[in-house]
């Protein structure tokens, strides 16, 4: 017979239960029981700075590993701010569960001290939001948070805790453990594919979305070389297929290579394995127009609803990506001559978009981020994981970093500030804890790096050896390159006066550098990364270089002439 809990013991066992063996979050009186529990548990509770980091750190779990991320927080503040982790979820597609103290069920809807009721402030961010009054329940309400956090599209899902509940006591069996659940293609449904396929003369691939797993991309590579395919990735998903590998042409997103937009647009075939085809895949619906596509589509999705939403494909299919990948896989090749030799020539053009960009050859810039990136690349092993959060710096690791394989990218399709930093500390815990410790470094702009970069504390506490470069370009680079296009010479609330980043790590006690020039940054770079190993303690690079160079492909001022040109003032 099972023995009498309190709630909060009955919640730790349920987590246990399910395979949790790391938390995040920042402790909160309304889950004082939880917390008592977790003291003799052998689940890791991540102490963290703020509520938003904790909840990335979960968000960037659930990339890692394909298991739901955990959080813990308070009630009201602590909700609220952990809710862009939610957010970056749902959007990214990321196995994740909230937890979130709550007021006692004798205090509710009174407008108690902190009280909100998160069914209506989550329900549209969010696959499920619910509340346990009743501690004999959590078993089941637990067991049901991991089963649709990673059936069908992968997503969060938040679960409110009174404090009374949890400091309340039952008798009840834990529950059984979780299993996803997963749709798979029929055999027919891949017999059509085929058949379009054999049809197609200039056929391109396009991988994206969540609930990818190691053998799933294995698998979809053996496809594309089986039937001499050309492979994008979509935003953020670069890490589908190994940048380095052949039939890699780019990635789809933001700051596109003009030669794949086109080679998109004139495809007679896409087949979209995975991704939503949201704003950003598609470049504001344009490289796949909106509700019938000029070319045919085949849209793979794990959301039955999300097929057909959008776009009226030729041809829709709901399945998980482990089981089409895997019929892919073993689908018979088709006769790939019409189209094999655009392999090839999709490659040559990434490399070319990939070489140094004009900009820097210009001697009058003194650090060339181009420089830098291929610094980085030579020093850092292949599986490296890269994080960033959201700004033009971004385009840096994009476009120029070469991606090796699954889950070495961890950034946010939600296009969340802030994200890349306790991701970057996330991946490194991770790796220690599962026994597989990997190189980890994080790009950053200077106000993306200042809305979470409390968080280098967490990573000192846990001796997180991550790299953090700091692009300090003294703006909001992203609105400051738009202001220009706009409102040319107008500049109104982008302008940024920074600390100084690299002292800034040092107080935090890791170790902490400036680089100006490009000469600098290579000798910089060892002395980092020789800290980390000698240590175990992370280390900050700040780069520190003038605004104008805002884009690799264009000046502020070239933006701000082109603008004006135009009649804009």
């Amino acid at each position: 017979m099972p023995t009498i809990r309190t709630g909060g013991q009955i919640l730790v066992d349920a987590l246990q239960t399910h395979g949790t063996d790391i938390v995040f979050g920042v402790p909160g009186e309304s889950y004082l029981a939880v917390l008592d529990a977790l003291h003799d548990a052998p689940i890791r509770f991540i102490v963290n700075r703020q509520e938003g980091g904790a909840a990335f750190m979960a968000e960037a779990f659930g990339k890692l590993t394909g298991r739901p991320g955990i959080c813990f927080v308070t009630r009201g503040p602590g909700a609220t701010n952990a809710s862009i982790g939610v957010h970056t979820a749902f959007q990214d597609s990321t196995p994740m569960i909230l937890f979130i103290g709550q007021v006692g069920n004798d205090f509710v809807e009174r407008e108690a001290f902190q009280e909100i009721d998160y069914r209506r402030m989550f329900g549209v961010m969010a696959k499920w939001v619910a509340q346990i009054d009743r501690a004999d329940r959590i078993p089941e309400y637990v067991a049901r948070a991991f089963q649709v956090a990673t059936s069908g599209r992968p997503g969060p899902v938040v679960l409110a805790l009174p404090e009374d509940m949890l400091a309340s006591t039952a008798r009840i069996a834990d529950a059984l453990r979780y299993q996803p659940v997963q749709a798979a293609p029929s055999p027919a449904q891949i017999g059509q594919l085929r058949e379009l396929l054999t049809h197609a003369k200039r056929p391109v691939v396009l991988l994206g979305g969540g609930g990818w797993n190691v053998t799933a991309c294995e698998d979809i590579r053996r496809f594309a070389e089986d039937n001499h395919l050309p492979v994008a990735c979509a935003f953020r998903f670069q890490d589908l297929l190994d940048n380095r590998h052949p039939n890699y042409i780019g990635d789809v997103g933001i700051g596109i290579n003009p030669k794949l937009a086109a080679r998109i647009k004139s495809s007679d075939l896409v087949i979209a394995i995975g991704p939503r085809l949201g704003e950003m895949t598609t470049g504001g619906y344009t490289l796949i127009e909106a509700p019938v596509p000029k070319q045919q589509l085949i849209h793979i999705h794990s959301d039955a609803e999300e097929v057909g939403r959008v776009y009226q494909a030729n041809m829709m299919i709901n399945s998980g990506m482990p089981q089409v990948a895997a019929a892919l896989a073993n689908m018979a090749p088709v006769d790939a001559s019409a189209w094999q030799h655009t392999v090839a020539e999709a490659r040559a053009e990434l490399q070319a978009w990939q070489a140094e960009p004009p900009v820097f050859k210009d001697a009058s810039a003194k650090l060339n981020l181009w420089q830098v990136v291929q610094s980085l690349q030579a020093a850092l092993p292949a599986d490296t994981v890269v994080t960033n959060g959201a700004g033009n710096f971004a385009t840096w690791a994009h476009r120029f970093w070469r991606y090796g394989g699954f889950r070495t990218q961890l950034a946010p399709t939600s296009g969340a500030m802030g994200y890349g930093v306790p991701a970057a500390v996330a991946a490194k815990i991770i790796g220690q804890q599962e026994g597989k410790p990997r190189s980890v470094v994080n790009f950053a702009g200077d106000g993306d790096f200042l809305m979470t970069g409390q968080e280098l504390a967490t990573a000192v506490q846990y001796r997180a050896g991550v790299l953090f470069i700091v692009f300090n370009n003294g703006s909001y680079g992203t609105i400051r390159m738009h202001q220009e296009r706009e409102y040319p010479s107008r500049v109104s609330g982008t302008e940024l006066r920074n600390p100084d980043f690299a002292a800034l790590a040092r107080a935090y006690g890791a170790h902490g550098e400036i680089v100006e020039a490009t000469a600098d940054f290579a000798p910089a770079l060892q002395r980092s990364l020789a800290h980390i190993e000698a240590s175990g303690l992370p280390a900050l690079i700040e780069l520190r270089y003038d605004a104008n160079l805002i884009t690799p492909n264009a000046t502020l001022e070239t933006i701000r002439q082109t603008a004006q040109a135009a009649g804009k003032q």
